[in-house]
């Protein structure tokens, strides 16, 4: 490796960066030197005090194709100032509507217009990311982190028929990425998170920590943050294709 390469500061993209496992991922990797490019639909805080976060902010309706196509083009021109590499790319962001009052969203009672946005939200923008920033990725011999759910594996009482299917459909799309992205250097793998301490938490989850998981408490965003930071670093260089649950015990 040459030595400019060795002092090269890493580059972090990370999509739903405004709360919860997303900001505690921003946190975690600036923590260790990282240089992170924040994706999220909310414009940057004012009252936010990270050094930089402004002008390495991005905001992007992954929502929407079009704009989703925007930001990728965005994201590769600031990349091209710092010599075309990108080290990471988190796929975290994430979108699970409820039916008024809250309540589960069935396969029966979605709408169609709700199937389309979760899964353009939940399922393709990652890959719109991942082979539209592909080149920066293959250059840095870098890692995608493709955020599931332990939803994905089974039916939850809170989570919504089109969002669980959307990340059983992202952990697929890890495995057929992994396969694909592996020959040119590039690793991708999955994390699952269980019942994580967020704002999104729906009434009636402590009934859920109480009778199925193993540790009994809730996780927090920083333990899902250190999972997807050890990932993305050196120490996981041979894990390719994995989906690791961080859930407590739950999945047992």
């Amino acid at each position: 490796m040459p030595t400019n390469e060795k002092r090269r500061r890493k580059i972090l993209v990370v999509t739903g960066a405004s709360r919860g496992i997303g900001h505690a991922t921003v946190q975690r990797f600036a923590a260790s030197g990282w240089r992170v490019i924040s994706c999220s639909r909310h414009a940057f805080p004012e009252k936010c005090p990270w050094e930089m976060g402004r002008e390495n902010h991005l905001q992007v309706d992954l929502a929407d194709p079009q704009d989703t196509e925007r930001a990728i083009e965005d994201l590769r021109a600031r990349l091209a100032d710092e010599g075309g590499y990108l080290d990471a790319l988190v796929n975290n962001a994430g979108v699970s509507p409820k039916a008024p009052g809250g309540q589960r969203l069935g396969a029966r009672d979605t709408s169609n217009e709700i199937w389309r946005e979760v899964f353009q939200v939940n399922f393709f923008a990652p890959i719109m990311l991942a082979r539209g920033l592909f080149g920066e990725l293959a250059k840095a011999g870098g890692a995608v982190v493709n955020v599931t759910s332990i939803a994905g594996t089974r039916v939850h009482p809170f989570a919504g028929s089109a969002y669980a299917t959307s990340k059983a459909a992202l952990a697929a799309l890890t495995r057929e990425m992994a396969a694909d992205f592996g020959r040119e250097g590039v690793r991708v793998n999955s994390i699952s998170p269980g019942e994580i301490d967020t704002a999104i938490l729906s009434p009636g989850t402590g009934k859920i920590v109480e009778e199925q998981i193993p540790m009994h408490r809730l996780g927090s965003p920083e333990e899902v943050a250190r999972a997807i930071y050890f990932l993305c670093s050196e120490q996981s260089s041979y894990v390719h294709g994995a989906e690791l649950h961080i859930n407590g015990g739950q999945h047992v």
